[in-house]
């Protein structure tokens, strides 16, 4: 599906304001987007805490200014994310809400509550079947399935693959199950760490294909069998399984696309927002306590996923060349015209300022 018509895209400058002042008028003055989440309706919030050491993440005090919004209209809010597959505060749901409960996310200081949404160990993971030119099905936790409102919370920062994240990124690394997020990083298959693997079975009987096996008292991964799909990665509890992250970054891009189209093609409402601010040369995962390196823009809202991210990334580049001088990390270009081929969004908007 090609858009012909442009997608309106606002945009609510920082201008000496607080990021406060700043997210107010924007939902003061874009009310209409957010009419039909009322009345009892179940609301899902989709951000990133980021991992221990980041300070540049989305802060509770922000979050709670849109909650509150959404309550007033008898809305039932509730934030969530998922579990990753690297090492950090984040990979089951125990560590992953006391490190936001630490970081302030606690439903006092929200006004609703957090969750983590692929269950403890990050095993909740249902198969969506797609069609695409990469993936032929994707995994997710079974909340997406369920979901029917959904609003995208994305801090904007550089990328280690992609060079730009956003929205996009957010939703499909964010709204994919473990097993999910192995399928976009890499198409090489898994291998057993010898030294970590406590042959404790997890990945021996999640396999959907009979691939692991017990060998001298470790797992082993027969590479004939193993059709990659990271179930192992999600089963296991002690750091056995090696996540292979090498892809080409086009490709990478491309998958991204094709998982943020498949879980977004299930959800009945939704809105996208990108906040420019305290933006970081890495994304919240590894940035720690990074020096900002682009003066803040502001905070921008679209219905269009794409749209809102190439709004942003087009007001980003006139206050830097970050993005076009690093020669390494430009497959966010790529990722554009793809998400436009396969029908995710528009590439042209009204750039509406408030």
């Amino acid at each position: 599906m090609i858009f012909t018509m442009r997608p309106d895209v606002y945009f609510s400058n920082i201008s000496r304001r607080s990021h406060n002042h700043c997210l107010g008028s924007l939902l003061e003055k874009c009310g209409d987007h957010f009419s039909e989440f009322r009345d009892g309706a179940i609301v899902g919030i989709k951000m990133t805490i980021g991992d221990e050491k980041s300070t540049a993440n989305l802060k509770p005090e922000l979050v709670r200014l849109l909650v509150e919004k959404l309550k007033s209209q008898s809305a039932k809010p509730f934030v969530f994310d998922t579990n990753v597959i690297y090492k950090g505060q984040r990979q089951n749901s125990v560590d992953h809400l006391n490190l936001a409960y630490r970081k302030g996310f606690t439903q006092d200081n929200l006004g609703c509550p957090y969750i983590i949404a692929d269950s403890v160990f990050g095993t909740d993971s249902l198969s969506v079947k797609v069609a695409f030119k990469n993936l032929k099905e994707i995994k997710v936790p079974s909340l997406i399935k369920a979901m029917d409102n959904l609003i995208v919370l994305s801090h904007i920062t550089g990328h280690i693959m992609s060079g730009y994240a956003a929205s996009l990124k957010n939703v499909a690394m964010g709204m994919a199950s473990r097993a999910g997020k192995q399928m976009q990083h890499s198409s090489l298959k898994p291998t057993i760490n010898i030294a970590n693997c406590a042959l404790c079975g997890g990945c021996i009987e999640s396999c959907p294909v009979s691939a692991i096996s017990e060998n001298s008292g470790k797992a082993f991964i027969n590479p004939n069998i193993c059709i990659g799909c990271g179930e192992c990665i999600a089963s296991c509890k002690s750091d056995g399984v090696n996540i292979n992250w090498r892809e080409e970054s086009n490709i990478f891009a491309e998958k991204k696309a094709e998982y943020a189209c498949g879980i977004l093609s299930r959800i009945k409402k939704k809105v996208f927002m990108n906040f420019a601010i305290d933006i970081t040369e890495e994304c919240d995962c590894i940035s720690g306590d990074d020096p900002r390196y682009i003066d803040d823009a502001g905070i921008f809202l679209s219905d269009d996923i794409l749209a809102v991210d190439k709004a942003c990334y087009d007001v980003l580049t006139k206050k830097t060349d970050y993005f076009s001088r690093n020669g390494k990390i430009k497959a966010h270009l790529h990722e554009f015209r793809y998400a436009y081929e396969i029908g995710l969004g528009s590439l042209d908007y009204n750039l509406i300022k408030i």
